[in-house]
């Protein structure tokens, strides 16, 4: 399969639902890295390699000279929520930047004022919005979005634009009557239909207004049917969900490397502490049970007790994640491992990770910002799983298993990028180099 790929010519516009610590983090980060202050470090799509061809041929560009992505310049920041603070003020309540590296980048940080954000208190308790859209129907207000969007296309001269959903964790749902096609989720929101969630109308103006839509937190949001098939029909990628960082992070890097070496593991208790809009979100049970099925579903999809039971079939996994005011952005994780190896010895693993929330999670947003608007220009339309690498609850077809282990994630997001630029696929079987040597001898 050939893909035509469409030159990234034009300004990219990145809007963001949900202008708080992550989204302010990724907003200065680029200002900053524009005027040579810092360094894209975590971006994959600005400090990542690839490997093209066989290992003596020894090519290992950036992706970013290898795939067409918009540059670091032509890029565009805006977004909705439902404080009116500008970018400069929200990220100096954040505290996630330092004020010395925030001022040098003052004035394009204030630039950036929040559109009114569509917000319903019921998915998101302990928020109250101010600065918020009010309107008839969520008819009314996926009408409202998309001529924002229009709007913001139209004032910033862009010739794309994608979202990345930054904005809380709403309360846990599951699919109904109404999420099952495109006709009764457009007929839900002409009715009001309270099992719409905002994140899904901002989905669906996105979809409407021709632009991709990734959701960076566990809601239910592009994973529903109508989402999904309205991706197909009017060809726009979505990808989702919960951005991939801290102790999910480390634990699909850590529990990879415990199936490999066919250790078992009876107990993984994790506890984080955490203090910024996102901990006090999740203060509130209902939105912690999203966060709570997100977090676990990536352990079990690993270990799989199902095809090993010997090793994995008494797992017990426990989260819990407390809100701590006093360490802001600053999240704290503490793991617990108990594993077994040989004969059934017992053995542990204690990991403590001292992580900062929003510098992790602002190169995720950047990436695939970028990525997804690749993948827009290159006529991939609808569930990008290839961009499974950056999320807690990958999304993927009907029935069909997300793949968890980070290092797999990681092959099918650069085999996918090779594939679309007419590269060989690399399977790292590697025999052919021996059997060479054999015939040369």
């Amino acid at each position: 399969m050939e893909y035509q790929i469409k030159p990234a010519q034009g300004k990219l516009g990145i809007l963001i639902p949900g202008l708080g610590a992550v989204a302010t983090t990724v907003i200065a980060g680029v200002e900053a890295i524009k005027k040579g202050l810092a360094q894209p470090v975590g971006s994959l799509t600005q400090m990542g390699n690839i490997r093209l061809g066989k290992r003596t041929e020894n090519r290992y560009p950036l992706i970013k000279d290898f795939v067409p992505l918009a540059g670091m310049e032509e890029i565009v920041f805006g977004g909705w929520d439902v404080y009116s603070d500008n970018v400069y003020q929200s990220a100096m309540n954040a505290k996630v930047l330092e004020p010395g590296l925030l001022e040098p980048i003052k004035a394009e940080l204030e630039a950036i004022k929040p559109m009114k954000a569509v917000f319903d208190k019921s998915y998101v308790k302990n928020l109250d919005g101010t600065n918020v859209k009010e309107a008839a129907t969520k008819w009314d207000l996926a009408q409202a979005l998309m001529q924002d969007i229009e709007q913001f296309k139209k004032d910033n001269n862009c010739t794309r634009v994608v979202i990345v959903w930054c904005a809380s964790t709403e309360k846990y749902t599951e699919e109904t009557a109404v999420h099952q096609t495109i006709e009764a989720f457009e007929a839900g929101l002409k009715n009001n239909d309270p099992n719409i969630a905002p994140s899904m109308i901002y989905a669906y103006a996105a979809l409407k207004s021709n632009v991709p839509f990734a959701n960076g937190a566990p809601n239910l949001t592009v994973d529903i049917p109508a989402i999904v098939a309205l991706s197909k029909e009017l060809n726009v990628p979505i990808a989702g969900k919960d951005f991939k960082t801290g102790q999910t992070l480390m634990k699909t890097i850590v529990a990879p490397g415990l199936a490999a070496r066919a250790l078992g593991v009876r107990g993984w208790f994790s506890s984080n502490i955490l203090g910024n809009r996102d901990g006090l979100v999740l203060d509130d049970p209902e939105n912690f049970k999203t966060k709570e099925v997100s977090k676990l579903s990536v352990l079990e999809e690993i270990l799989n007790a199902d095809m090993n039971p010997e090793l994995y079939g008494e797992l017990y996994h426990k989260v819990r994640i407390n809100y701590y005011p006093p360490h802001g952005d600053n999240k704290e994780s503490w793991d617990n491992i108990d594993i077994f190896g040989w004969l059934g010895y017992q053995m542990q693993i204690k990991i403590n990770f001292l992580c900062r929330d929003s510098i992790l999670a602002a190169p995720i947003v950047l990436d695939l910002a970028l990525f997804m608007d690749l993948a827009h220009r290159a006529g991939m339309d609808g569930i990008q799983e290839w961009l499974s690498f950056y999320f807690k609850a990958p999304q993927t077809a009907p029935d069909l298993k997300p793949e968890h282990d980070i290092f797999k994630q990681l092959i099918k997001l650069q085999n996918t990028l090779r594939h679309i630029m007419g590269e060989d696929l690399i399977t790292h079987l590697g025999l052919d180099y021996y059997q060479e040597l054999v015939e040369a001898l």
